[in-house]
């Protein structure tokens, strides 16, 4: 059958239509592809796809309120040291989550936080304007060269509109000295915490109840305790008269109540009341306060009791507390001086980073904490509290009675008589987290009583008051004719952060730790540590093998054997020559150990490199051969 051909004069247009309709396309394509790219810059940003696995640049709920609530535009300048870093890697990697988590601030502001990176190189005016802000260098820098790596936070003047004033000074000023990476859990409750005090107006206020002389005493010249001091730096600082409380002020941010003893019934509802509000409570409590001048009874001579407990708050909140029993913790005895010698008094306690809690913000940077007859908490059968620990003993603990701590006063070794630990880790200071109940339900047609909180509200427990004591973490120091308070302990540091963490937002207490950015090749470490554990046998091996050496030496020492002089010099030469060889042996299996570590890890390195750059590639091309053989197929099936 013939076909029917058309003349060219009808093939041309046709082709050319086709084209021409083809070309347009592209070209619609490519600007709109093109407009695509221009605008995502603009309505993209605070559209964003975290994919890591821990979804480390996600900012939670409570740092996006505070973002979102900012009332002042503000300016945030990051200042890190390129030059002085380029031989530190590590750092450098923080830097660059630091600065991705600084721009999703930025991006969700609204226009509110301006972000600024800033390279203060050596002898410039960046320099100097960092150091002026308020950041602390680092040594260690490449050449020698001073490490910068802070936040410097500006609140700006708006104008009538709202907007930052192009010019103006800032009218107020707070900085992150240095983003240390070992706190790189608390990043973001960091930056958090600065934007929320840039954004509050003034100092915010506590109260303080306290039987105990913690503000001094102005008549006999006693100068507040240093505690009490770096809090009124910080924060204005209100002393309440338990007296004469009916009800804690809704100004109150956190409330210190110290060594509660006797206080009146109104008082303590009131404490109930505002802990069931949502407000901030800190009870310092103590089995023996050691600064507590309650006289005894004279009349009947028995020792005076400097215990405080609140036993009908404590017993509404499900905690267990005994204000008559110490703990005892020899592994962590402080040493102290007893009709001049040194003695280690158990009853006497310095934790160290082992029995802080290092996955609570409070307590993550802190090294050490020096406590005195300090008691612990626990929970009731029926809580419906938790109680997350904050300071713990370990678990060569005791406990014994107030009394028998108070009769060896004067010879604390006789508390170690007979000690036998409990193999229990008793929780010293903590977080009480939960709904709690009120303590006065008989009071419950008072106007505006409240029967519960809300669901996980929180309050600090700590159980002891000795810790803010002077002698126990500063001592006087003089420094060009003045006297200053030099820390030996972090005590303040451990006052400060829990009032700073508190006196927050309930947004900013949202925010919790997250895992770090570093993640190690662990079965590169896993090999490593086996490796460890070999050397750590042959080393002890050796010095086993040259004591043992040097004693036989020793013992071939003329008048010391019993040996002629002949004889002592060629056993000398047979020992050393045999301890030589037996150490060139050790040394050979040390290397044999090494390169064989390196063998593995080398193995390993190499079956990475292959399934990366030959096994995945080579799926890939081939998945796409498969794709292209079917759709062929199908194709030749269709026609």
């Amino acid at each position: 059958m013939a076909r029917l051909r058309l003349p060219a004069a009808f093939t041309t247009p046709l082709r050319v239509s086709r084209r021409a309709w083809l070309y347009a396309a592209l070209a619609l394509l490519a600007l709109v592809t093109v407009s695509l790219i221009v605008s995502s810059g603009h309505w993209l940003r605070a559209r964003r796809i975290d994919l890591t696995a821990d979804r480390l640049y996600t900012l939670s709920p409570g740092t996006l309120q505070i973002v979102e609530h900012l009332q002042r535009p503000l300016r945030l300048t990051l200042y890190f040291s390129e030059h002085a870093t380029r031989d530190l890697p590590k750092l450098r990697s923080y830097e660059q989550r630091v600065r991705d988590m600084l721009r999703e601030i930025a991006a969700r502001s609204h226009g509110r936080v301006q972000l600024q990176v800033v390279d203060p190189v050596p002898y410039s005016d960046d320099e100097a304007s960092a150091e002026g802000a308020g950041l602390t260098p680092a040594s260690g820098g490449s050449n020698g060269e001073r490490v910068f790596f802070g936040l410097a936070g500006n609140v700006l003047p708006a104008g009538a509109d709202g907007e930052a004033m192009e010019g103006a000074a800032p009218e107020r000023s707070l900085a992150i000295p240095f983003f240390d990476p070992s706190r790189e859990p608390f990043l973001e409750y960091d930056i958090a915490k600065l934007l929320y005090e840039l954004n509050e107006a003034s100092k915010p206020h506590i109260g303080v109840i306290s039987s105990l002389p913690v503000e001094g005493n102005p008549v006999l010249g006693q100068q507040p305790w240093v505690v009490m001091q770096q809090l009124a730096q910080l924060f204005d600082v209100k002393t309440i008269d338990p007296d004469r409380l009916k009800q804690v002020g809704a100004d109150i941010r956190v409330l210190l109540l110290i060594h509660p003893r006797q206080l009146p019934a109104d008082a303590l509802y009131a404490i109930d009341q505002y802990v069931l509000r949502g407000g901030h409570l800190v009870v310092f409590v103590d089995p023996d306060a050691e600064l507590d001048d309650t006289p005894g009874d004279p009349a009947t001579g028995a020792l005076p009791d400097h215990s405080s407990d609140l036993p009908r708050l404590f017993a509404a909140w499900g905690v267990r507390y005994d204000p008559h029993e110490v703990v005892l913790d020899r592994s962590h005895a402080l040493a102290i001086e007893l009709n001049g010698a040194n003695a280690s008094h158990p009853a006497m306690l310095g934790l160290d980073a082992q029995q802080l809690n290092h996955d609570d913000v409070v307590t993550a940077s802190l090294q050490r904490i020096d406590l005195s007859t300090t008691g612990h908490f626990d929970l009731a059968p029926d809580a419906t509290t938790r109680l997350i620990p904050l300071l713990q003993s370990s678990s060569d603990a005791e406990l014994v009675p107030t009394q028998r701590v108070l009769q060896a006063s004067d010879n604390p070794a006789l508390l170690l008589q007979g000690y036998k630990p409990d193999n229990t880790n008793y929780v010293l200071a903590a977080r009480l987290r939960g709904t709690f109940s009120s303590a006065f339900p008989e009071r419950a047609r008072q106007p505006g009583h409240l029967a519960h909180s809300a669901a996980g509200d929180e309050v600090i427990l700590v159980a002891d008051t000795d810790l803010l004591s002077d002698r126990l973490w500063v001592e006087p120091q003089t420094v060009l004719g003045q006297v200053m308070m030099r820390p030996f302990a972090n005590n303040g540091e451990f006052v400060s952060n829990l009032v700073d963490n508190l006196s927050g937002s309930s947004a900013l207490l949202s925010i919790r730790g997250r895992s770090t950015s570093q993640r190690p090749f662990t079965r590169v470490e896993a090999l490593r540590n086996v490796a460890d554990q070999k050397f750590l046998q042959k080393e002890q091996e050796l010095e086993r093998e040259l004591a043992e050496t040097r004693q036989r030496l020793e013992e071939l020492q003329p008048g010391k054997g019993g040996g002629h002089a002949g004889s002592i010099g060629t056993e000398q030469r047979h020992e050393i020559e045999q301890f030589r060889q037996r150490q060139l042996a050790i040394n050979k299996e040390l290397r044999d150990v090494q390169h064989q570590l390196n063998a593995e890890i080398d193995a390993l390195g190499l079956r990475l490199k292959v399934i990366n750059i030959v096994v995945v590639p080579a799926l890939v091309a081939l998945l796409g051969l498969l794709y292209g053989w079917r759709r062929t197929r199908r194709n030749r099936r269709r026609r």
